[in-house]
C-alpha cells in the first residue's frame, strides 16, 4: 500500500478540516494509507515535518507529498529533496516557478493544483460593488503578510471593487481566534471609535466570524447594533460553515473554493502507477454565494429602504 504524506497549515481552520476530510475520504476510497500534518501556521515547523518525512529510511518514506504552504515561498530546497529521494510532490493553492525546472531533472511527478486566488479577490471585489450600489468603506480583513494567497486575493479586491468604495486592512492569521484579536485591538485605537464602515471583507470564513465575534463584544448596545447591521463577506464556502452561516444571515455572502487535496491524491496515485506526470498546474474554479445578481438585489433593497427613511 503505497503511503501519502498530507500536509495542512492548521486545524483552526473549516477550510482545512475539510481538506483533511477530502484527504481521508479519497485515500480510503484509493486504498491508499496517508499520515495527516498540521504545521500549525508554522513554516519553519512544516518545513522540519517535512524534511523528517523525506530523510526517513528507505521502507517509511511515503511515495508522495502533498501540501499547502504556510510560509512565502513553497520550499524549493525541500521540494528538492523530495524530488532526489524519488518522492512525489504535489503543492496546493499556491502558484510556483520552481517545479518547471524540477520537472525537467527529475522523472517523479511534480506539480500543483490552486484556485486562482485574484479570481476570488475579483469576485469579492464584485460582491462589495454589488451590496454596496453607492459606495462606501470596508474593512478588509486579511491573511497574513507572508502569504501569497492574501497578497492575490487583496489586489483581486482592489482591482474588482467600484472605486468609490475605500478599504482599510488589517490582518489576521487565518483562524477566528487571530480575527477576533485582530479586530478587537483595532476597536481599542481612537481612529475606529470614528470610523463609518459599511462591510467587512475577510479573506476567508473564519476570519469572518472572528471579526462578528470582535464586534458583538462591543458593550455600547448602539454601537454594537450599527457594526452587526453591516454585511460581513468570507471566503471558502464549505457547505457545512460558510454555506451554512449564509443562510444563517451570519455572513452575507462567502466564496465557494474547491477542496484539492482529493484531487490531488487521485492524480498523484495515478501518475506513481502510470510514470505519467499530471499537467504543472491545474486551477479549480471559484464561484460566489449567492450569485453575484442575488446579492445586488438585496444591495438595491437595502439602498430604497436608508433612502426611504
Amino acid at each position: 500500500m503505497k503511503k501519502l504524506v498530507i500536509s495542512l497549515t492548521t486545524r483552526d481552520n473549516d477550510y482545512q478540516q475539510e481538506q483533511a476530510n477530502s484527504a481521508q475520504t479519497t485515500a480510503a476510497r484509493l486504498g491508499l494509507d496517508i499520515e495527516l500534518l498540521y504545521a500549525e501556521n508554522d513554516a519553519v515547523l512544516q518545513s522540519q515535518q517535512l524534511l523528517k518525512a523525506i530523510q526517513a529510511s528507505p521502507e517509511s518514506r511515503p511515495s508522495g507529498i502533498i501540501f499547502e504552504p504556510v510560509g512565502g515561498t513553497a520550499m524549493p530546497q525541500v521540494a528538492r529533496a523530495a524530488a532526489a529521494a524519488g518522492i512525489g510532490w504535489v503543492v496546493l493553492n499556491r502558484e510556483v516557478e520552481y517545479l518547471s525546472d524540477l520537472r525537467a531533472n527529475f522523472k517523479t511527478p511534480l506539480f500543483s493544483i490552486t484556485s486562482d486566488h485574484e479570481e476570488i479577490g475579483r469576485i469579492q471585489g464584485k460582491q462589495i460593488g454589488a451590496l454596496l450600489p453607492k459606495g462606501g468603506s470596508i474593512l478588509l480583513l486579511q491573511g497574513p503578510a507572508e502569504s501569497l494567497a492574501a497578497k492575490q486575493r487583496a489586489s483581486g479586491l482592489i482591482e474588482a471593487k467600484p472605486a468609490d468604495v475605500q478599504v482599510k486592512s488589517i490582518k489576521a492569521n487565518w483562524t477566528e481566534a487571530s480575527a477576533h484579536k485582530s479586530v478587537s485591538s483595532w476597536l481599542k485605537l481612537s481612529t475606529s471609535q470614528h470610523s463609518v464602515l459599511d462591510a467587512v471583507a475577510a479573506q476567508d470564513d473564519s476570519m469572518a466570524l472572528g471579526a462578528r465575534r470582535a464586534f458583538q463584544e462591543i458593550h455600547d448596545s448602539a454601537q454594537r447594533d450599527r457594526w452587526l447591521a453591516i454585511p460581513f463577506l468570507g471566503i471558502d464556502g464549505m457547505p457545512k460553515t460558510g454555506q451554512a452561516d449564509v443562510r444563517r444571515g451570519l455572513l452575507a455572502a462567502t466564496i465557494i473554493v474547491p477542496t484539492n487535496t482529493g484531487t490531488g491524491i487521485e492524480l498523484l496515485a495515478r501518475a506513481l502507477n502510470s510514470g505519467m506526470n499530471p499537467p504543472e498546474k491545474t486551477l479549480t474554479t471559484a464561484q460566489s454565494f449567492p450569485c453575484i445578481e442575488e446579492l445586488a438585489r438585496k444591495g438595491a433593497q437595502k439602498a430604497r429602504g436608508a433612502a426611504a427613511h
